[in-house]
């Protein structure tokens, strides 16, 4: 099934730190392969449920492992039968 799931992810870090840590973790969505839209606010991805879940879960560790002692994340999960897609939702605001 086909769901959109929307990350926020805030790293305690140095502040001089925080954007290129959050750039990581858009990166590591990127290279997935799965459908993304980077916003101000937060990153939505479109895909299975569960690989979106991974990269939630891998998002989390990216911090952990460029310095963040703590990560402060808010994950929407939009799933309904059939399908939900980015384009449906934004193409009349596109």
């Amino acid at each position: 099934m086909v769901c959109n799931v929307s990350l926020q992810v805030v790293p305690n870090v140095p502040e001089k730190d925080l954007y290129p840590v959050v750039d990581k973790v858009i990166e590591m969505i990127r290279e997935s392969g799965v459908k993304y839209i980077v916003s101000p606010m937060e990153t939505t991805m479109e895909g299975d449920l569960r690989q979106l879940l991974e990269l939630v879960a891998r998002a989390q560790e990216i911090c952990v492992e460029n310095g963040a002692s703590r990560i402060i994340s808010v994950v929407k999960i939009d799933f309904k039968s059939g399908c939900v897609s980015i384009d449906e939702k934004i193409k009349n605001y596109r």
